[in-house]
């Protein structure tokens, strides 16, 4: 019976443990259950999670057997109904006796759950949850929408043609990604994406992660949006070295070095420099890397901050682009690939069940029942790899603590004497971090004696110059210290790129936009080419929205009261993360 009591305490993670459910099981050394049948039963119970929860609620489990916890009540009633050997306890064990009491009631119940979802068969219902389909069943508007499953060919190992014949032989190719979106993991389709190369969209919950190219690095999850950054870098054999400056997991990374090498074959082999703060994710980045076939280019800082590195060091000499995709509040995360849910049933005070003896009908008295909140467990089943994790707490002081670090890093980059290039991402959604950052990047002193202008939308890369989400502007939100004319502002945000989550494109939310070079330019060149390049693009103009009120009216309202606002202290080094 411990096997229940550890599944439990194991996802109450009582003691804040970081990392992922896998690893939290396979590291806990004082585990008397092997940790594979513990892992099992856990992943198994979250994808019946949904159901189970509401045959828990409707038979009224949790009001009548007050040792019950809602997390015991659902691993509990998950062997009782659908393990071939039951609840795995003793036949007198207490928490055994408690489910065994409601056998025919939960059964019932779930009976009555399986034909209310129309499924005719118990089969028909497995075979629907492995393949996720429940898990949309509640939000039927959304079913169009739903994530789908990104694919990287990775061209350091393979290619698009042979992966074509190999990994996804039998594959439908599909002319539209909302075909992908609304199919089933069963059903053998993929997209092949116009904006980014060898990147491919599978249906949301197929699973390919036993697959020996997934094993072998020659497919890389990474969502179409997280590709971007590499993309839009657009590194060529003239560009010199590359630094990703905030680089764990490592899928930018392992896209950059895949971009590098394709122009590797008659020059001088360049380098990418992988800096990395946090240890703990330096190792993820390190397996990353490894896995991809990178190492020969590149060079993974582990440990290392790159606000401490020295721009006019001997070592990046040759560096002419740099990515950066630093620590954010992760307002755009969609739900990762490698996770799962786990809907916990309500916790009910007081009685919910009345017992008629007369007739021996059971009756519910829903006025006599008082419930807290359920809850839905989030937890990342292998080691994760997603880009950011959703920061919680107070959103102003969260916003000003980390758009006050995005500049800085940015800024830092712009020092890098030979730097031509820079794009700058984020997986927010909110403005202070990602234009707002643009703005005030373009207003610093470094910019202005660099010569550094955002990358207008015309001189992009092919596929992010075809991307229609364009920046926002939201003027009350701008540091009143940033001073650009209204026509500036436009042609800013037409520069940026930002992505939605639960859009008909698939993708999670993000942004990001690029940095150039010009030693020569100075600020009256620079605001004269946003003219122009405005002008250029008045008729394809979609970005920017005042959302009430001019520009000029909201940053001279804003204007009057900067000098009264104290500034915040900058904060030092990366923010970090943790990977659940």
């Amino acid at each position: 019976m411990s096997l229940y009591y550890e599944a439990a305490a194991v996802l109450a993670n009582s003691n804040n443990a970081g990392g992922s459910l896998k690893s939290r099981i396979y590291r806990n050394k004082d585990l008397k259950t092997s940790p594979a049948q513990l892992f099992a039963l856990i992943s198994e119970a979250s994808k019946w999670s949904l159901i189970l929860k509401d045959v828990i609620e409707r038979c009224g489990l949790l009001a009548e057997e007050k040792k019950l916890t809602p997390t015991l009540a659902l691993l509990l009633t998950h062997d009782l109904l659908l393990a071939k050997c039951g609840v795995a306890a003793h036949a007198n064990h207490v928490l055994k006796l408690a489910v065994l009491r409601h056998k025919a009631r939960l059964s019932a119940e779930f009976a009555k759950a399986r034909l209310r979802h129309g499924y005719a068969t118990l089969d028909a219902l497995r075979q629907a949850v492995e393949e996720g389909e429940l898990e949309e069943s509640d939000v039927p508007s959304n079913k169009a929408y739903r994530h789908p499953r990104w694919v990287r060919v990775n061209t350091l190992q393979t290619s698009m043609s042979e992966q074509l014949v190999t990994t996804f032989a039998g594959y439908e190719k599909t002319s539209s990604v909302q075909e992908v979106q609304r199919a089933s993991a069963s059903v053998k389709k993929y997209f092949e994406d116009p904006h980014i190369p060898n990147l491919l969209a599978l249906p949301p919950k197929v699973d390919l992660s036993k697959s020996a190219a997934y094993a072998n690095g020659a497919i890389i999850f990474q969502d179409k949006a997280s590709c971007f950054p590499a993309y839009l870098l657009d590194v060529g054999p003239d560009d010199g070295d590359v630094i990703d400056g905030c680089a764990a997991p490592g899928n930018k990374t392992t896209h950059l070095a895949a971009t590098v090498a394709e122009g590797n074959v008659h020059v001088k082999r360049q380098k990418v420099f992988a800096y990395e703060r946090d240890r703990i994710r330096s190792v993820t980045l390190q397996k990353m890397v490894k896995r991809a076939s990178a190492g020969s280019i590149v060079t993974i800082k582990a440990g290392a901050d790159f606000l401490a590195a020295n721009p006019d060091s001997e070592e990046f000499a040759d560096v002419g682009a740099i990515l950066l995709d630093p620590s954010c509040s992760g307002s755009g995360i969609v739900g990762r690939d490698d996770s799962i849910k786990m809907h916990l049933p309500y916790q009910a005070v007081g009685a919910s069940v009345v017992t008629c003896k007369k007739d021996k009908k059971r009756k519910r008295d829903h006025n006599m029942t008082l419930y807290n909140g359920s809850t839905t467990l989030h937890m990342s089943l292998d080691e994760a790899i997603a880009e950011e994790t959703p920061i919680e707490g107070q959103l102003s002081d969260r916003l000003t603590a980390l758009s006050t670090f995005q500049l800085r890093i940015l800024t830092h980059a712009m020092r890098f004497p030979k730097a031509r290039k820079i794009t700058y991402s984020t997986c927010s959604t909110h403005f202070e971090e990602n234009e707002g950052v643009v703005f005030q990047a373009l207003a610093s002193e470094i910019a202005s004696a660099r010569g550094w202008t955002v990358l207008p939308r015309q001189l992009q890369v092919q596929g992010m110059k075809d991307w229609k989400r364009r920046g926002i502007l939201e003027p009350e939100k701008l540091d009143p210290r940033v001073d650009l004319a209204h026509v500036q502002k436009e042609a800013i945000c037409n520069a940026c790129i930002r992505c939605e989550k639960g859009t008909e494109e698939g993708t999670m939310g993000f942004f990001v936009a690029a940095f150039i070079r010009n030693a020569e330019t100075g600020s009256d060149r620079y605001v004269a080419s946003l003219g122009a390049v405005e002008d250029a693009e008045e008729d394809e103009w979609q970005g920017c929205s005042d959302g009430g009120g001019t520009v000029e009216a909201s940053m001279q309202r804003q204007a009057s009261t900067a000098s009264k606002r104290p500034r915040k202290k900058r904060q030092r080094g990366r923010t970090a993360t943790v990977d659940e």
